[in-house]
């Protein structure tokens, strides 16, 4: 038996929801994602449990909105409380007869085979559901992202309002930097230009940790980046250009740092003039140059093999 197949025979996926094993998947995915939004990583960067049990409810998800996984599962369940309930009612005296019976005419080892069979088949429904992608739970951590985004937006626009019009000051270090993100894609182009939320993901995040990345479903060739620092963002505006055939055109859309002094500007410059400093620049902009290249190659890569396996 795998590790992820005992870990979750070791839960109750129902009780973590709470759900009843009658519940539809509508309601699955509802009790879900009432329980996911109150332990996202993001809403508790200070409680270590959260990514826990975000996680178990995230396993919970994918196994009980698959037909097949959860039927094994419920399977696996119904049979441990048959035996628990059978367990219960005898005596010592005739569990100790059982036993002996059991040992003698090998009455349990048909029960053992039924059993390996059925946590095989649970097996390969979650390598399935591994190898296939969760859409189900990308799908739902997706809307638990914009909702997330949703509430920061109204916070955000609470805090002009409180800043404009209710005479109070509001900081700019509590602005999220946002970057937006513009390419070249056509009507009809099923691959966006040739930019995913995967891609974008792992292109960014070599210069900080990328919060989330949201694709336009209204406009093609757009996309909406959010960095956890502002030092990113710099970074990623200044150096980043995205794939060679289809340029990025990168441009602030919010928590933009202010500009330096003209004084401080040259005396940066100034800095610069020192050789070795200038090659330190030359190296770094090569280094990200190639990362950058080797990303792309990697994705082309990953992109090819989907292909020949599908």
């Amino acid at each position: 038996m795998s590790g992820k197949a005992k870990e979750i025979l070791q839960m109750d996926l129902y009780g973590l929801l709470g759900i009843e094993i009658t519940a539809t998947t509508k309601e699955i995915k509802k009790a879900y994602r009432q329980k996911a939004l109150t332990c996202h990583p993001d809403k508790n960067p200070d409680n270590p449990k959260a990514a826990e049990l975000f996680h178990q409810l995230s396993q919970a998800l994918e196994v009980l909105t698959d037909a097949a996984a959860k039927a094994a599962y419920d399977k696996i369940c119904a049979a441990k409380k048959q035996a628990e309930e059978r367990n219960r009612k005898l005596d010592d005296k005739r569990k100790k007869i059982k036993l002996d019976l059991e040992a003698r005419e090998r009455q349990a080892e048909a029960q053992t085979q039924d059993e390996v069979q059925i946590t095989r088949t649970l097996e390969e429904e979650i390598a399935r559901l591994r190898e296939e992608g969760s859409r189900q739970l990308e799908e739902e951590q997706r809307l638990i992202r914009e909702q997330i985004q949703k509430e920061r937006e109204t916070q955000q626009n609470s805090d002009y309002t409180q800043r404009n019009f209710g005479g109070e000051r509001c900081s700019r270090s509590n602005i999220t930097p946002k970057l937006k993100l513009k390419w070249k894609c056509k009507k009809d182009d099923e691959t966006n230009g040739g930019y995913c939320q995967e891609f974008i993901f792992k292109l960014l995040q070599k210069y900080g940790d990328v919060l989330n990345v949201i694709i336009s479903s209204k406009k093609r060739g757009s996309a909406v980046v959010e960095f956890a620092t502002v030092r990113a963002a710099e970074l990623a505006v200044k150096n980043e250009s995205g794939r060679s055939e289809n340029p990025l055109k990168i441009s602030w859309l919010e928590g933009q740092p202010e500009v330096a002094p003209a004084s401080h500007f040259m005396s940066a410059q100034g800095s610069l003039s020192n050789e070795r400093d200038y090659e330190s620049v030359v190296m770094m902009k090569m280094r990200q140059a190639a990362e950058r290249q080797r990303l792309i190659e990697q994705m082309q890569k990953e992109d090819e093999e989907d292909e020949t396996i599908s």
